[in-house]
């Protein structure tokens, strides 16, 4: 978790924010999260639904940590079958299926194409690998036999819900017809639907705001770490300020990922639950790529063993994924070498396209939060999750400590109402409210039509908002859009020189309500700028000089908050930073 900390130097202390000063002022509640991505912000959702006192804080920005690396998908796991994890499929299929309707404004239907090279390559691979559960020997291709079979008891967990549409395969003649730049040897290709989260930082605030409104006594807040406890008491400590101040809770809520365990161990609570592993990703700007995906996204397995995706999120290609054993305490970025081996996946696939690593716009790594697994491979480590209980007894009353072990981005609401679940048994209260089935968001309401999104975007343009503008905000915020764009009528606006996609009264928005702690936030976690390869030294200068009078930052803090976010897109995503363009 790289950019949690600005060196202050000789400024002065920031204003005490007032998520911080709501947690001292009422420094208890029934239940104590800590970690702030999905899962972490989905269980604070849930309870907060029930009725619960429920506090939450991340020690660094909300969906920074392996919520924000994911490779951006929302799928069912075909791979699981072979794995024997049908339980998970089928819960990743309900889950997939109902946030295509309840999240439609970050969620969309991926069509997804396997290229096939061989017939029969894995028959008698796989079903050692689904009785072992772990890869035995070298990597085997699957053929077209062994996906077939695959796709079709796919295609029967999907059965319910009728939200995507069966898969179907294609011969050689028909699948180069289709896909033109596809490897000429190709034998098959099978093709079915997924779905993607093109904004996952953004859902996961959308889903942390859902909580926040349903239950006004609730707190939640970023850059607030847990670095001690004594009995029911953790210390907590503001990471913007350096201030440290107790809290109590019945219940600790541990969902921090990969660092389950080392969070366990500052609370006194040793742990050796987890074993990680690292998935790097690349974003190109690349127009040939991105037209030769054909709104697809290319999957398949490489000869090593690895999933390899390929695919168009709005004007750039995505492309991934490493699975390497790491120490969570090393920093998680995506090396020179996982670039080179990404860029000769795409040669694998798409051999006529020349990729160089200059059309690399921006790079991300994150940790896994996956289970220990010796001497299991890491690309056959069960993406299943489990909750583990342990009660600390105090002079005072009996703390229950509850530790997400595993996870996944598909299953975040199912797992919430899991974690949910346990604690209201702990505190010995029954659920109100379910969450299945319930709109997330800017998905309330949103147009379930192309049609209906221009119809959308043509009601509420005008008054200074051009359609443009106003399409980047539905895309941005869901139909909250509509609140954010009665904010910027309010007052006089206008929009930021260094980019047409954000105004000065945007970004007091995104202050007031979105709780900005560095300027790097706004480029990575409440816009896709950094994402896209958008980010200029001119645009850095402008967003320190606007965000400084609204964060209560001096000249030589601004400065630092500048030079922070450079030091964070370079060393951590690769981007070295250009002047823009006229």
């Amino acid at each position: 978790m790289p950019d949690t900390t600005v060196t202050n130097g000789e400024t002065r202390t920031p204003a005490q924010r007032a998520e911080v000063r709501r947690l001292k002022e009422t420094p208890r509640a029934s239940v104590l999260i800590i970690g702030g991505g999905i899962n972490g912000v989905g269980t604070f959702r849930d309870l907060a639904l029930q009725g619960v006192d429920v506090a939450l804080v991340e020690r660094g920005d909300y969906c920074q940590g392996a919520s924000g690396a994911s490779s951006h998908m929302i799928h069912g796991g075909i791979r699981y079958l072979e794995n024997g994890e049908f339980r998970l499929v089928r819960e990743s299929v309900v889950e997939r299926n109902g946030l295509l309707k309840t999240a439609p404004h970050y969620v969309k239907p991926l069509q997804t194409t396997i290229p096939i090279f061989s017939t029969f390559s894995g028959i008698l691979a796989a079903p050692l690998r689904f009785i072992t559960h772990r890869q035995q020997g070298q990597p085997r291709e699957r053929g077209a036999f062994l996906i077939k079979a695959g796709l079709t008891m796919y295609d029967w967990f999907s059965r319910d819900g009728g939200a995507v549409p069966r898969h179907r395969f294609a011969g050689r003649r028909s699948s180069l017809s289709q896909l033109p730049d596809l490897r000429p040897d190709v034998r098959y290709t099978a093709t079915y639907f997924d779905a993607s989260v093109h904004n996952p930082e953004r859902m996961t605030l959308d889903v942390l705001r859902d909580g926040l409104n349903a239950n006004a006594e609730v707190r939640a807040t970023n850059y607030v770490s847990a670095v001690a406890r004594d009995g029911e008491t953790v210390t907590l400590r503001d990471e913007l300020t350096g201030d440290e101040f107790p809290f109590t809770a019945d219940v600790i809520v541990n969902a921090t990922g990969a660092w389950v365990d080392g969070t366990n161990e500052s609370l006194g609570e040793p742990s050796a639950f987890m074993g990680g592993t690292k998935g790097s990703h690349i974003v190109l700007d690349h127009p040939e790529l991105l037209a030769a995906c054909a709104g697809r996204e290319m999957f398949f397995e490489n000869t090593d063993g690895r999933i390899v995706l390929i695919y168009p999120i709005e004007d750039r290609v995505l492309v991934g994924t490493t699975d390497i054993d790491v120490d969570v305490n090393e920093p998680a970025v995506c090396t020179p070498e996982e670039v080179d081996y990404f860029i000769d996946l795409i040669g694998q696939v798409f051999p006529k396209i020349e990729v160089e690593p200059g059309h690399v716009v921006y790079s991300f790594s994150g940790v896994r939060p996956l289970p220990r697994h010796d001497a299991t491979q890491p690309g056959f480590v069960s993406r299943d999750y489990r909750i583990e209980h342990r009660a600390v007894h105090t002079a005072d009353q009996p703390v229950t400590m509850l530790s997400l072990v595993g996870g996944k981005w598909t299953t975040f609401r199912a797992l919430s109402e899991h974690m949910t679940n346990d604690v209201l048994e702990i505190l010995g209260k029954r659920r109100t409210v379910s969450t299945a089935g319930l709109a997330i968001g800017g998905g309330a309401d949103f147009p379930k039509t192309v049609s209906g999104q221009k119809a959308w975007v043509m009601a509420h343009t005008g008054d200074g908002l051009s359609a443009e503008r106003v399409e980047g905000l539905l895309t941005r915020y869901g139909t909250r859009a509509e609140e954010v764009i009665a904010h910027l009528r309010a007052g006089s606006d206008q929009d930021l020189d260094s980019t047409s996609e954000l105004s000065h009264r945007e970004l007091a928005y995104m202050v007031e309500h979105e709780q900005i702690g560095h300027l790097i936030d706004v480029l990575i976690r409440r816009t896709s700028l950094a994402f896209r390869g958008l980010v200029t030294a001119e645009l850095l200068r402008e967003l320190g000089e606007i965000l400084a009078p609204l964060l209560d930052w001096d000249g030589a803090q601004t400065q630092n908050e500048i030079e922070h976010a450079e030091r964070v897109l370079r060393d951590w995503h690769n981007v070295e930073l250009k002047a823009r363009v006229a």
